[in-house]
């Protein structure tokens, strides 16, 4: 079984400021077809628009409407391992 590599994420919707840190995680086996990414709590003010396995294409929507993908508007969390 392999081993789901966690992190946080910074999230800062672009249209209305709204922020907060997110915790994901996926596989760390490049040998997957796909890193089976999930995203396991998100901040208050954020919803999950269109879940995918890859940050790329999974869909968030903020409270003022805004959608975006994950990893657009991630950031490292620094000092939250």
């Amino acid at each position: 079984m392999a081993i789901r590599d966690r992190f946080s994420k910074k999230l800062t919707c672009p249209q209305c400021g709204n922020s907060g840190f997110a915790e994901a995680s996926e596989i760390d086996d490049a040998r997957r077809k796909t890193p089976d990414f999930k995203v396991d709590q998100l901040p208050r003010g954020f919803f999950v628009q269109r879940p995918s396995v890859h940050q790329e294409t999974f869909m968030l929507k903020c409270e003022c409407g805004r959608k975006f993908p994950f990893r657009s508007l991630a950031e490292a969390a620094a000092g939250r391992d």
